[in-house]
């Protein structure tokens, strides 16, 4: 991890940081004065620049306002904390100006001072992700004549900062093509930026895209740049578009039309240059119909329309994509790749992928994990692809993406009728985890583990390979689903029942029902 940069001409200081941090296992570097922070940022690039900054604001030599201008103009995104025994307004004001993620008045609190580093730590790391350039950007495969038209798109497109709208099914993969857009345009040295609207809640959507200013609302601890920011000279990649609120769209038509915002909470207009790829599954001529989606808007997005294949249109890429994917996971696991033999592979080229590539990313995810042998055979493939075979493929469970997820599945379907029926036997067996990329059959494995556990972690890696960032949320309200539903189905519905053989309370229960849409 990058360290921590202490500049402080008062040497109790510096040490007492240094020691807490290091403490808290994160590296700190120390500095007596501005001028040689300025000289070690003058060679600092992206992969040496420190994680956090945190200056006093009075020392020979320098200001430390002076120093978190020169700062904020090299590395605009870098957290900076000031700290000052001179705790007056001007200075705290003319800190914030300048942009600095918090103000420390001295003498400070050391664990609270911890914790205020703790998450410029946890903003710096966020904004590394969100920033993060198109170097390591995955290559995009195909040898499918469809997935040939859409390179020659990309090729056309190269030249230009015309925006883009790419439809195509769930999982087929249009953040790749968005990043392949932008790493082949004249803004590859700029940001590439994505969110997906439809992860984020309405109330905190408009703060992701346009940023905030400090105390516009309640846990608005410190100004926060918003996506547009973030993007600025690069690229703003919106994915599913279609389920963006119908009042945030207006703002969004205004950003389009002449490149202004307002954070949240601010009364100054930001300037952004952003080139936007949208991206939906949606048919969005049907929802401007239903108004639900402002025609302005749709016109002003839909300047070229990119229609991404369905995997099942794509057929003949399924093997190589299959082995790149095994590679992968191997990779990342830290394991010798699996091979996959040529029956295995044409009862996957025969299956209709129903969440497309990413579904078959995420088979081959948990094939690296649960198959027995090196070569992977028809009778090592998840249950969903193996009680098909290469015949009456259309009626076959489907196989969910791990991103999306919503940890229920229809009634009396899936994992849900599994579970149920799983509850309400007379030894009232443990109820089996059916994760996104297949089930696994109830019992121990060999090493002490139950089969569910096994599905778990399968499912859990392949989330965190794919880069979700609600790992945690998504698996535990499946989790908590599959436990109320098991319950509730040995117990006919009575829910204060249910809740007592659970061990929970019963407003535990009735609001955890709720929460999870299962009433």
């Amino acid at each position: 991890m990058k360290p921590i940069w202490i500049v402080d001409d008062d040497q109790s200081i510096r040490f007492v940081l240094e020691k807490a941090l290091l403490r808290e296992n994160l590296a700190t570097r120390s500095f007596t004065n501005p001028r040689d922070v300025l000289t070690a940022l003058t060679s600092a690039n992206d992969e040496n620049a420190p994680l956090v900054l945190v200056s006093d604001i009075r020392m020979p030599g320098g200001s430390g306002l002076e120093l978190l201008e020169k700062v904020k103009q090299k590395f605009p995104g870098l957290p900076v904390i000031i700290m000052t025994a001179y705790s007056d307004l001007d200075s705290a004001v003319s800190a914030f100006q300048g942009g600095a993620f918090e103000y420390l008045p001295k003498p400070f609190d050391l664990p609270k001072a911890v914790e205020l580093i703790r998450r410029a730590v946890e903003e710096s790391q966020r904004e590394q992700v969100a920033e993060e350039r198109m170097t390591d950007a995955p290559e995009m495969l195909g040898q499918a004549p469809a997935m040939q038209d859409v390179f020659r798109a990309i090729g056309r497109l190269s030249q230009s900062n015309v925006t883009v709208m790419i439809t195509g099914e769930s999982g087929s993969g249009k953040e790749l093509v968005a990043r392949a857009l932008h790493k082949h345009s004249p803004r590859a040295s700029g940001p590439f930026v994505a969110i997906n609207t439809a992860a984020i809640p309405k109330d905190l959507l408009e703060s992701e895209l346009f940023g905030h200013e400090r105390g516009a609302f309640t846990g608005a601890q410190s100004m926060r740049r918003g996506r547009f920011e973030q993007a600025d000279g690069g690229t703003l990649f919106l994915d599913e578009i279609g389920d963006m609120p119908f009042d945030l769209q207006t703002r969004l038509l205004r950003v389009l039309s002449d490149g202004h915002f307002y954070r949240v909470g601010g009364h100054g207009a930001v300037k952004t240059n952003v080139r936007v790829i949208a991206a939906t599954h949606q048919n969005l001529e049907q929802r401007v119909k239903d108004g639900a989606f402002r025609e302005d808007l749709f016109h002003r997005l839909n300047v070229i329309r990119l229609r991404l294949p369905a995997l099942r249109e794509r057929k003949e890429d399924v093997a190589m994509l299959t082995r790149h994917f095994l590679q992968v996971s191997a990779d990342q696991l830290g394991v010798e790749p699996k091979r996959i033999s040529d029956s295995a592979l044409a009862w996957l080229s025969n299956f209709n992928f129903p969440g497309n590539v990413r579904q078959l990313e995420n088979i081959c995810h948990w094939l690296t994990v649960m198959a027995p042998s090196q070569l992977i055979e028809p009778k090592d493939l998840p249950p969903e692809v193996e009680v098909s075979g290469p015949e009456g493929l259309a009626s076959a469970p489907s196989l969910q993406s791990s991103s999306e997820a919503t940890g229920l599945d229809a009634p009396g379907t899936g994992a849900t009728a599994t579970a149920n029926a799983a509850a309400s036997t007379p030894n009232e067996a443990s109820p089996v985890w059916r994760g996104p990329v297949g089930g696994v059959s109830p019992g121990v494995l060999p090493g002490g583990l139950d089969s569910w556990e096994i599905g778990l972690e399968a499912d859990a890696i392949a989330m965190l390979a794919s880069g979700r960032p609600d790992v945690w949320d998504a698996l535990t309200r499946r989790f908590e689903s599959r436990l109320i539903q098991a319950a509730l189905g040995a117990t006919r519905g009575r829910r204060i029942e249910a809740a007592v053989k659970l061990g929970i309370g019963r407003n535990t229960i009735t609001r955890k029902i709720q929460e999870l849409g299962l009433e």
